[in-house]
């Protein structure tokens, strides 16, 4: 799709009904993240642990235990792996977590970034873990090459969704629904961890602001092209910045 779009231009682009249900799904999966969230009661879904009518304390809905996460602690940020849940006499959630030294900490719901699910092959979840850790502090180079995605790919990403849904709903991408946009393909685990980081770096807050829910960062809206316009002259005024393959686009 876009990446192919680099060689051969497009005819007004043919991924034009794609881009419109990518963006439909992206939309509806923001409300629940690219986090990994377990399946509970129906008296158990409250995001917020506050009591009922009944005065009964409901429990908010927790990431399962198994889960790989990336969280904060201390300003400081980890990768590791839930080893149990709990909740507080508020309903509240807290995790105690073995990070990829073996540390064990107890934290609050609120101090996870990110999560993915554990796969059920240990093999497959050892290996997937593995990538996880490697990948928490992976230069900006090495996620555009890792994901394939240059400074003009994620420019004709932006334009693509603004120019779809300009003066209607607001352009939202998940990672999902990004790599689906860019490379025609369903994200795997890593891929949606590594856009994820991308979609965070400066070159992308040319083009896409943050949404948050419940303070993690669940998707990333287009800018106007006003606004892009700017930050691209002041991305580009930084001396850290000068030799950017962006300011040549």
């Amino acid at each position: 799709l876009l990446s192919s779009h680099l060689i051969n231009p497009p005819m007004k682009m043919l991924n034009r009904l794609f881009l419109t249900t990518a963006l439909t799904l992206s939309s509806l999966e923001a409300t629940g993240a690219f986090v990994a969230r377990p399946h509970l009661p129906s008296t158990s879904v409250s995001l917020h642990g506050k009591k009922d009518a009944s005065d009964e304390v409901v429990q908010q809905q927790a990431f399962s235990a198994g889960s790989f996460i990336e969280f904060e602690e201390k300003k400081r940020i980890h990768v590791g792996k839930i080893d149990a849940v709990e909740h507080k006499s508020s309903g509240g959630a807290r995790y105690t977590v073995i990070d990829s030294e073996g540390k064990k900490f107890n934290i609050a719901d609120k101090s996870v970034r990110y999560s993915m699910s554990c796969p059920n092959s240990p093999g497959q979840a050892n290996k997937l873990y593995e990538e996880f850790i490697s990948a928490q502090d992976t230069p900006m180079k090495s996620l555009q090459e890792s994901l394939d995605v240059s400074p003009e790919l994620l420019e004709m990403a932006w334009e693509e969704a603004t120019e779809e849904l300009d003066g209607q709903a607001h352009a939202d991408l998940t990672p999902s629904s990004f790599v689906e946009l860019v490379h025609a393909h369903a994200a795997s685990a890593m891929e949606k961890y590594l856009t994820w980081k991308l979609l965070q770096s400066d070159m992308a807050h040319v083009f896409f602001k943050e949404i948050k829910s419940h303070g993690r960062i669940v998707a990333f809206r287009a800018k106007p092209r006003k606004a892009v316009d700017n930050a691209k002259d002041m991305f580009c005024r930084d001396q850290d910045n000068e030799d950017n393959e962006l300011c040549f686009v």
